[in-house]
């Protein structure tokens, strides 16, 4: 494991939408390079990079032409290269978005393996016996291709799945995973990994980190056996090289060689569902009907739906890897849409205090909200997560130098747009929180990714919330009104708050919408 995980705070990168350094209304490398000194003044020591390979861009770069190319649109080759360099002088990681499980359509292997005669590629995709037939539970496309078959895809029609075999193979087209054109799969993963590792990246997150192996059983034994392959090579040949997973299931994920695991959206109702996303409406709607997010201020929220979800998953897995919290990314409707910047101010105090390697996306330190937009590259209801970061008022909000029509995504247009320069002006701001919470984790070793969480109060339906970490206790009460509870340890006087809060005589009170982390 290597050990800069343990005190790693990343922000999410998503470029096309962070800095416009050239004026063709698309972020780039060089405005990242120009930016590192903000990241690293927010407290964020690593980043994450959304997918920043060459692309036709049907799905926001997830579609990747050329996995070896930085995509033109941000740059070169050697550009990327000077972020690491630049970032490595600040003492900052990076890490790119690993895109696995499939390629673009427009892929040089997928052309080759389109065709009629046997290649070299020919396996490299998955393809069913002939043009008519079906492939069962997975989805596949068939009409696009001379060579006889229908392909199997991973998301979108342009994005074939790679063929890393079959883990119960049920027809003679259905490789399985030990077989050497599945094997060779997996090393060209290998060989691109290692391309980048060799100019200086940090490590990947994977996209879709599950969805290797095909007909794989219920504990993705097919595909955690590919990962640990590949894992026992960057133990070997990259040991401080960081893989984090899109899997968002750490008792899987974790043994399967990953250092860490998202805990996402992906389940509606589920734990950190609830923390941020409780409410009955669609996205985009201006009303929301009922809204119990434990965040909500008054909402009614209950901690237990996050815990009885998370707890389980941090002790199974605690000792083998991290869990990452985030305050957003790039395929969740920003948190801003429901809740207001003195709720996300506790929000992101629990979050930036628990256990585990915290991701914060771009602009959510400053509250950017979500916008209501038509899609763009894929993106659908995401698309309005995705707009450029404000940085200062005037044209653009700072962003771009384009014309307006030129830019990748409309920025904000409301007047009280949130930029990085209102809220610098304002100490009472959710940045300055942000920055707080952040620089307190930082000199605050207990805060960091150790497995030293001990809950001591978080009763069903019942505030405040509170835990221990280390010698500190923390507690948090997202509703308005004074709230107390019973705790078995004695503490002394606040040494962080939001709002206010006490411990003393064996009881914790805190006042509405109060954040409080106590000495012992």
């Amino acid at each position: 494991m290597p050990e800069w995980l343990n005190h790693a705070i990343f922000y999410e990168i998503y470029p096309q939408s962070f800095y416009d350094t050239n004026g063709d209304g698309i972020g780039d490398f060089e405005g990242i390079i120009q930016k590192l000194d903000y990241i690293k003044g927010l407290g964020c020591n690593a980043l994450w990079l959304n997918p920043c390979f060459d692309s036709p861009f049907k799905d926001a770069g997830y579609d990747v032409r050329d996995f070896k190319k930085a995509a033109p649109r941000y740059g070169t080759n050697e550009d990327l290269v000077r972020l690491f360099t630049e970032a490595h002088k600040k003492d900052m990681r990076v890490i790119l978005d690993l895109v696995a499980g499939h390629t673009s359509e427009e892929h040089p292997w997928f052309l080759e393996s389109c065709k009629t005669e046997p290649n070299e590629f020919s396996n490299r995709f998955i393809w069913t016996g002939h043009c008519f037939e079906r492939a069962e539970g997975l989805g596949f496309i068939g009409g696009e291709a001379p060579r006889d078959g229908t392909y199997i895809i991973n998301f979108f029609k342009c994005q074939p799945a790679l063929n890393y075999g079959f883990y119960q193979p049920r027809k003679p087209w259905q490789l399985p995973l030990d077989h050497p054109d599945c094997v060779a799969t997996r090393e060209a993963l290998k060989d691109i990994m290692r391309f980048w590792l060799d100019l200086g990246c940090d490590g990947f997150r994977v996209d879709m980190a599950e969805s290797l192996a095909k007909y794989d059983d219920d504990k993705k034994s097919g595909t955690s056996s590919i990962w640990r392959n590949i894992r026992a090579m960057l133990d070997k040949e990259y040991p401080e090289a960081m893989l984090v997973a899109e899997w968002s299931n750490p008792e899987l994920s974790l043994p399967a060689g990953f250092h860490a695991d998202f805990l996402l959206n992906h389940i509606v109702g589920g734990g950190y569902y609830s923390l941020f996303r409780r409410y009955n409406n669609s996205p985009g709607k201006a009303v929301i009907e009922e809204d119990r997010s434990f965040f909500k201020k008054d909402g009614g929220g209950d901690i237990r739906l996050f815990l009885d979800d998370y707890l389980p998953r941090y002790e199974k897995t605690k000792n083998s890897g991290f869990i990452s919290l985030i305050t957003g990314n790039h395929d969740t409707i920003r948190t801003r849409f429901n809740l207001t910047p003195e709720e996300l101010k506790l929000a992101y105090g629990m979050i930036f205090t628990l256990p585990g390697v915290p991701f914060l996306y771009y602009g959510d330190e400053i509250g950017m909200r979500y916008l209501d937009l038509p899609t763009k590259e894929g993106g659908y209801f995401r698309t309005g997560a995705r707009t450029p970061m404000q940085w200062r008022a005037g044209k653009n909000l700072g962003f771009s130098s384009a014309p307006e029509e030129a830019l990748y995504l409309p920025v904000d247009s409301a007047p009280n747009a949130p930029t990085v320069e209102s809220e610098e002006k304002n100490p009472a701001s959710l940045y300055h929180t942000v920055k707080e919470i952040l620089k307190f984790r930082q000199t605050h070793e207990e805060l960091d990714g150790r497995p030293n969480l001990e809950i001591l109060y978080a009763e069903k339906e019942k505030l405040p919330f509170v835990y221990k970490r280390g010698s500190l206790i923390l507690a948090v009460n997202p509703e308005s009104q004074r709230v107390s509870a019973p705790i078995k340890v004695s503490g002394g006087s606040p040494l962080y708050s939001i709002g206010q809060g006490r411990l003393e005589n064996g009881t914790c009170t805190l006042e509405g919408q109060s954040f409080v982390i106590f000495g012992t």
